[in-house]
């Protein structure tokens, strides 16, 4: 198990390179989440999230002979990410193994950062038995993700940093998969300041610390696929899971919507781009499923950022939906010519804006006289969809609310 007195070490070798990330109040969720809740941005770093840190403090730790070897990893991508950025610095050969479904962000960057990437697998845990083959048959040295003393060490920075940027400090939230982050900021806070409470928030679709918990031991998951990818893990770490069982105080988990409206909450309110790994601990916030009161000072780290912007585009969807700003009305009108911009100017001055519309007749359930349209609104929130929806019913037409997409 690594020591305060390792992760002092760590950040000795790896100051000069990593971000010391800031700590930032969450003004705009004041009013969402008891207490006091400030934002630890590991999204900042080179690489976009803590990973640096930990890899970083690995590869420092290899000898000449073992550079020259070259190292292999497995990761969904932030991992893979760093270790391929730092290992380019240091001129080490990388070979990454990722999972077939790895974001295509994650991939992108990984090769542009110099590594040789490869897939293997659906999950995190068979491209780790596959970079154990490539260890075994071309004597690379394996960089864990997560359950490496070292990695660690390194990740357990952002802990002294914490304690070193808020005195009053609390409560702190971190995001779980295997361990190696909560794990590591635990011993550097709780070796410290025992009083602070250290809560771990993993995804509900990949709860394998809670699991373990719960048990007793380690458990395996049969699956981890969820939003949050970068916390998609079936096992916690041998290594970290007594650490886990030793300092932190509870673990809960996330359900998927909650994870998205997190991510959305965190890009309009607090201008940060979360990934859904990054947005587990204000999901729990959100959720009130920690143990947060009024007099609490709180800090979540955001654990990184980097997240398919594709995702990010249905993620807001999703959340403009939910808050009643985006619409999706199938109206019933006659088919004849003044139909459509009756339609429309009753929309218009009900103070919506028509973002999409289509045309239905085959395969629209409705008289032959009929034509269904379907309108993507723009609206100011659910009070105005039904202010929209009585007054085109008032008027005569017959209106659902859609839920498909255009």
């Amino acid at each position: 198990m690594p020591t305060l007195a390792d992760i002092q070490l760590a950040r000795q070798q790896i100051g000069d390179v990593v971000v010391r990330t800031p700590l930032v109040p969450a003004l705009a969720l004041r009013d969402r989440v008891p207490g006091t809740l400030f934002l630890k941005l590991e999204n900042l770093q080179r690489t976009g999230s803590f990973k640096d840190r930990g890899a970083l403090n690995r590869l420092l730790a290899l000898t000449p002979e073992e550079r020259a070897r070259g190292v292999v990893t497995a990761s969904a991508g932030n991992h893979a990410q760093a270790v391929a950025y730092h290992g380019a610095r240091l001129g080490i050969p990388v070979q990454v193994v990722m999972p077939e479904h790895t974001p295509l962000i994650k991939i992108a960057n990984t090769r542009r950062f110099g590594a040789d990437v490869h897939f293997h697998g659906a999950t995190l845990d068979e491209a780790i038995t596959e970079a154990r083959r490539i260890e075994r048959e071309e004597s690379r040295i394996l960089v864990h993700a997560f359950d490496d003393e070292r990695v660690i060490a390194g990740q357990g920075t952002i802990g002294l940093e914490l304690l070193e940027q808020l005195p009053d400090l609390t409560t702190v939230i971190v995001p779980i998969g295997g361990g190696g982050l909560i794990s590591g900021i635990a011993i550097a806070i709780k070796e410290q300041r025992p009083s602070v409470r250290i809560f771990g928030v993993e995804a509900a679709a990949a709860p394998s610390a809670l699991a373990s918990r719960r048990a007793g031991h380690i458990v395996k998951l049969e699956s981890a696929d969820t939003l949050a990818d970068g916390i998609a893990v079936k096992r916690v770490g041998e290594r970290t899971f007594p650490i886990i069982e030793r300092y932190v105080d509870d673990i809960v988990s996330v359900e998927e919507d909650e994870i998205a409206a997190a991510v959305h909450l965190l890009l309009e309110n607090e201008k940060v781009l979360a990934e859904g790994a990054g947005a587990v601990p204000l999901a729990a916030l959100i959720a009130r499923k920690l143990p947060i009161t009024a007099n609490d000072v709180t800090a979540m780290v955001l654990s990184g950022g980097n997240i398919d912007i594709n995702m990010v585009e249905r993620i807001i969807a999703r959340g403009l939906v939910s808050d009643g700003r985006l619409a999706m009305l199938a109206v019933t009108v006659p088919d004849r010519p003044g139909s459509l911009a009756r339609l429309t100017a009753l929309v218009a001055a009900a103070g919506a804006n028509v973002l999409q519309l289509s045309h239905g007749r085959a395969f629209a359930d409705i008289s032959v006289r009929d034509v269904e349209i379907v309108m993507q609104l723009e609206t100011r929130g659910p009070d105005h969809v039904r202010q929209i929806i009585a007054e085109l019913e008032r008027h005569g037409f017959g209106v659902r609310v859609e839920m498909r997409t255009l």
